[in-house]
């Protein structure tokens, strides 16, 4: 089990650490951040969980203008010009610890973080505050570079601040300048084993039941429907099935196709023959076992797409001026 938010504040206060802390609805992106804490006048904060390809994990984290460019990053750390993605989620989990959105300096806490390296703006130093995400993004605390490297230095972290916008030659005679801030060991995150539907049959009930409404099922609809030339499955879009979504429309069409498919391999005529009225409840008892991790997954993809975009627009976004 993790740090919580109420011990990573109270570890604060142990160190005699200044902070003024807002709670706020739970955000993911570095736009709602402004949103609710923009107006105050520190500085936002923009963090990513990275990868490379030999499992090293980094967590980067900079000023909202600051540019960070990930190949020029890569090939500073002495990775190649691909060398660093963005970490799986479930490596949030297992690594660090925190839900999604949720990725700041403080995600080092944890002893299972303990290789992952961390890259922090310079740009911090010369603000007076910043706002970061104390583990949890219902709430957001404003602390200065130096109360921070105080926290850092006492869970044994010597902190590294990087010009992120820098772009020194990397090559023979000009050797990667961060090179020294690689995780010297690579972190291997166990198995995720995938949950198959069941055909445990329930006792209790004779309906299929939506929104609390009991609806009886008729094997004769099925029946008609199962025999027809609708059931052929429409193809899928592999960049919605595989990668990230751009937008609502392919996570709905994925959604839908994942549910038509696993629905129309549960009305078969033998299993309504088996189990007659039964049939609605042991259809939607499987659609809910079958779908749970799948819809799971598609879910963290959806948000780790939303909160990919919203560093990238908080790379962009131009300061207000008042």
């Amino acid at each position: 089990m993790g740090f919580s938010k109420e011990q990573l504040l109270a570890r604060l206060k142990e160190l005699h650490i200044n902070f003024s802390l807002i709670e706020h609805p739970v955000i993911l992106t570095v736009e709602e951040g402004e949103k609710y804490v923009g107006h105050l006048g520190d500085a936002l904060s923009k963090s990513l969980f990275l990868k490379d390809k030999k499992q090293r994990y980094y967590v980067v984290s900079a000023l909202k203008n600051t540019k960070v460019d990930i190949k020029v990053l890569s090939q500073r750390l002495g990775l190649g010009k691909g060398g660093l993605r963005m970490a799986p989620s479930e490596a949030l989990g297992e690594i660090l610890q925190v839900p999604l959105g949720c990725v700041t300096p403080f995600a080092v806490v944890n002893e299972s973080a303990r290789d992952v390296s961390l890259l922090l703006d310079q740009g911090f130093k010369t603000q007076e505050h910043c706002f970061f995400h104390p583990l949890s993004n219902d709430m957001t605390i404003s602390i200065n570079s130096n109360d921070l490297d105080i926290f850092l230095k006492s869970i044994g972290r010597d902190p590294s601040y990087v010009d992120f916008e820098a772009n020194p030659p990397v090559g023979k005679d000009h050797p990667p300048d961060l090179a020294a801030l690689v995780p010297s060991g690579s972190i291997n995150l166990p198995d995720q084993p995938e949950k198959q539907p069941s055909s445990q049959v329930p006792t209790d009930g004779n309906h299929a039941s939506v929104n609390d409404v009991p609806t009886k099922i008729s094997a004769k609809v099925f029946k008609s429907s199962i025999s027809g030339k609708n059931t052929k499955e429409k193809p899928v879009n592999k960049a919605c099935s595989t990668g990230n979504f751009a937008d609502v429309e392919l996570f709905v069409e994925e959604i839908l196709h994942k549910t038509s498919r696993l629905l129309l391999s549960e009305i078969k005529e033998d299993t309504i023959t088996q189990h007659g009225e039964k049939l609605g409840t042991v259809v939607s008892n499987n659609l809910r076992k079958g779908l749970s991790s799948d819809l799971a997954n598609l879910a963290m993809i959806f948000k780790n797409t939303a909160y990919t975009e919203g560093f990238h627009a908080g790379s962009h976004h131009q300061p207000s001026r008042f």
